[in-house]
């Protein structure tokens, strides 16, 4: 006579009423992300203003035909970028601010429409701030001005890396207030009691006695 040996259990099979998972990138998404990016892109104009008032101007002064610096050891070359970029850092976080407001669960489409809309932002800040300011013809300026007279320069920025400013500030800011103030994702379930397979699986089988 001999002990029943019980068979190892098959594993369950799959289920196929998995919940569907939605995609990481919605319609939505992608709608909010563009609403933002036209937003914050159209606000360099703010950017502009406040650069050609702020902003320390150079000035020239005509002797005969010849133009000259009027303070060759004057830092308003380097001001002038210096106030760009400062300028380009508070809009970047006021606008990393505000879409955090507006939508506080952040997402990819956000972030890049935030990052883009940034980037064009500063690039039209600078060229509006270009043509809002003094004049490029400084030989017509020199003339208006006559011999002996300081005049404004044109807008100038030295340092082309200013433009990341703001692009670089609304990223950093945006994402250090999804990391801090952010919904959280929920926990995960905890595992359901008891084992699989049963215990007794796990017996040993011992061999049959004659």
């Amino acid at each position: 006579m001999t002990d029943a040996v019980t068979p190892p259990l098959p594993p369950p099979p799959p289920s196929d009423g998995l919940p569907d998972q939605e995609p990481a990138v919605t319609p939505a998404d992608i709608r909010d992300g563009a609403a933002v990016a036209l937003l914050v892109g159209v606000s360099g104009a703010l950017l502009a203003l406040l650069w050609v008032w702020l902003a320390p101007r150079v000035q020239y002064v005509a002797n005969g035909p010849a133009v000259f610096l009027k303070n060759t050891e004057g830092e308003s070359r380097i001001g002038a970028d210096g106030t760009f970029f400062l300028l380009s850092l508070g809009l970047g976080a006021l606008s990393a601010l505000a879409v955090f407001l507006w939508r506080r669960r952040g997402g990819v489409a956000l972030v890049v429409g935030l990052t883009v809309g940034a980037c064009f932002a500063a690039l039209l800040g600078w060229r509006m701030g270009l043509w809002l300011g003094p004049g490029s013809d400084i030989a017509a300026a020199a003339a208006k001005a006559g011999q002996g007279v300081p005049f404004d320069a044109p807008m100038q920025l030295l340092a082309y890396g200013v433009l990341l400013g703001w692009p670089m500030a609304a990223a950093f800011v945006h994402l250090c207030l999804t990391a801090a103030f952010g919904p959280r994702d929920p926990a995960p379930d905890a595992p359901p009691e008891g084992t699989y397979p049963p215990p007794h699986v796990h017996a040993d089988a011992r061999p049959p006695q004659g």
